[in-house]
């Protein structure tokens, strides 16, 4: 038999009280801590910031995970975004005081507010339309919700390709 802790999130069973709906949202955002939490261990800190052939830092992509996915959510339950909000928004990919690790936590408990919420989510809102941005451009709860989802794991490939990539070429040196 398979040890569950070495199967893909997906392939673990249902996350306890996460409606059936909103399974394949909980399923990839913690298949994203997962990856960002097996990748990131001892990731040299003089790198986080470093921008090789111009994409975006290590830092960013960690930042980036933490406040879509906070922006993401706070549209799904229909609210807008907060002055806190919008300050880390335009704060993403300066770099910071935070370490690899602070980064990585701060990612952590975001995750951990996003299973919260989708465990409070009633499957009979899901289609219910919601707002994004200044512009009001039109969505749904479960587009937000699935876009929460898909949009992590696309920047976690994203930050483990740049950080594969700083990681040789430290080794190369």
């Amino acid at each position: 038999m398979t040890q569950t802790k070495n199967l893909e999130v997906w392939l673990r069973g249902p996350v306890a009280g996460v409606p059936a709906l909103l399974q394949p949202v909980a399923h990839a955002l913690l298949q994203a801590r997962d990856e960002v939490e097996n990748f990131m261990q001892d990731f040299p800190e003089d790198l986080i910031w470093e921008r090789p052939a111009g994409v975006a830092s290590v830092g960013y992509h960690l930042q980036h995970l933490t406040g879509i996915l906070q922006r993401l959510l706070t549209y799904a339950r229909g609210e807008a975004l907060t002055e806190d909000q919008l300050s880390f928004l335009y704060a993403e990919g300066k770099p910071t005081e935070a370490t690899a690790r602070d980064l990585v936590q701060q990612f952590h408990e975001e995750i951990d507010k996003a299973l919260e919420q989708l465990k409070q989510t009633d499957e009979k809102t899901l289609t219910e339309v919601r707002r994004v941005g200044r512009a009001q451009v039109e969505s749904t709860a479960i587009g937000l919700l699935f876009h929460a989802a898909e949009h992590s794991m696309r920047h976690v490939g994203q930050l483990l390709v740049t950080a594969r990539v700083l990681r040789v070429q430290v080794k190369e040196l």
